[in-house]
């Protein structure tokens, strides 16, 4: 009953968030269609690739992040709003798929749901007022600790998890705090799946208890998170919709058709890519940032009268 009703109420968050962004669309895709760079076909590509990994637990965030970097196809300080607006319905069907079949104990999950969501809704305020060197500088550095997290998983730097499926005292306020702090972070453009996949472990759950918990948190975090970035139109409207409309089959085809794959070298891969993007955004930043200071020394004094 307890998670019927979490699913009935996650059904609810949908529906509001796609009339929410279906209003926002009609009101704004035309007049941003001019700025707005991005081409749909590949971006449902992306959406796809990185919703089909993100069902295999690899994370979508990191790969659709370098690839954007990578290839110019969405401006930097639009980054975090695209991929929280655009991968939001992926992750949505990901969670009721993994909540539905995957028992863990209610009152961790519900928790710890309430604590991303919490923190999403503060991240995503600040976030999307920052300027757009500040947010490269926190991309950059949010990459590189994903990409650290990744390799500490690759690696079994972790420990591999125990057989419980839930938490109590000590250890739920810890994870509770965390996922706050994961939350906010995503908002910035760093993937809540792998803090979260450790931070499981280290509690002494069962590791299968993160897919329900991971896609959980992002399924209600990532609308509400959403919300305000659409609201300050600080992301890319057709790069989001071609996550979306690329990211749900994938999403359907890794859960029910390939199940699992040996992603070990695919994880590697998303290591490297990621440390470059990383050094790339902070490079970038630096560039900026050393281009004003010049155009500050050389512009013209004040006439005196």
């Amino acid at each position: 009953m307890e998670k019927k009703a979490l699913l009935v109420a996650l059904g609810v968050v949908t529906f509001a968030y796609i009339a929410v962004w279906i209003t926002y669309l009609r009101r704004t895709f035309s007049a941003s269609a001019p700025a707005d760079k991005a081409k749909l076909a590949p971006q449902m590509g992306i959406g796809f690739l990185a919703n089909f990994m993100d069902t295999l637990g690899v994370g979508s965030f990191a790969i659709t992040s370098s690839i954007y970097k990578l290839f110019s196809a969405v401006p930097d300080d639009l980054i975090p709003g695209t991929m929280n607006v655009g991968h939001a319905l992926p992750t949505i069907t990901e969670a009721f798929i993994f909540v539905a079949v995957v028992a863990v104990e209610f009152r961790t999950l519900a928790a710890m749901i309430a604590a991303a969501v919490l923190g999403a809704w503060v991240g995503a305020g600040t976030v999307s007022q920052w300027p757009k060197r500040r947010i490269q500088i926190g991309l950059g550095i949010a990459l590189f600790a994903a990409a650290l997290l990744m390799l500490a998983t690759i690696l079994n730097w972790i420990p591999g998890g125990g057989n419980t499926m839930g938490l109590s005292t000590t250890k739920l306020v810890i994870a509770v705090i965390c996922n706050f702090m994961f939350g906010a972070f995503q908002q910035l453009g760093v993937g809540l799946y792998a803090p979260c996949m450790i931070l499981v472990a280290l509690l002494g759950m069962n590791p299968l208890a993160a897919f329900p918990i991971m896609m959980g948190s992002c399924a209600f975090l990532m609308p509400v998170g959403g919300f305000r970035f659409i609201k300050e139109a600080r992301y890319s409207p057709k790069a989001a919709l071609g996550l979306t409309l690329g990211g749900i089959p994938g999403v359907l085809l890794a859960a029910y058709v390939v199940k699992s794959l040996p992603v070990l070298y695919v994880k590697w891969l998303v290591v490297f890519v990621v440390l470059y993007t990383s050094v790339m955004l902070l490079r970038s930043a630096a560039t900026e940032s050393a281009a004003e200071a010049n155009s500050r020394s050389h512009a013209p004094e004040p006439a005196s009268d």
